[in-house]
């Protein structure tokens, strides 16, 4: 007795070799997209959908809009801030100094120092 699949070389889950003769493809066309970096995209939609006024490039991730001699324009990305640059901007350093010093201080009282 052999172990194995009954049908040699086909596993399970697997999609059939050929395409189903009885299906036919949805109705498709494709929708052509411009960047500002000068990338272009055909995206395919369905034929009764309408497509975005804009998409974002597969390729660097701006927007990309239906105008080729016009495309939008590039999106200002903010340099990194650390957590850090995040809280000086709400606190000042007085106000940092005294959570600190307040911290120090719950710190100290645990430990039986105070």
């Amino acid at each position: 007795m052999s172990s194995g699949s009954a049908i040699r070389g086909s596993r399970v889950g697997s999609s059939p070799m050929r395409p189903d003769e009885r299906t036919e493809p949805a109705p498709r066309r494709e929708v052509t997209y411009f960047c500002s970096a000068g990338h272009i995209s055909d995206i395919l939609f369905a034929a009764e959908a309408s497509p975005p006024e804009t998409w974002d490039c597969p390729r660097c991730g701006q927007p990309a809009g239906l105008d080729g001699k016009n495309p939008p324009g590039r999106l200002r990305s903010e340099p990194y801030k650390s957590h850090l640059a995040y809280v000086k901007e709400r606190r000042s350093d007085e106000d940092g100094a005294k959570i600190l010093e307040e911290a120090l201080a719950k710190v100290r009282q645990r430990r039986g120092r105070d």
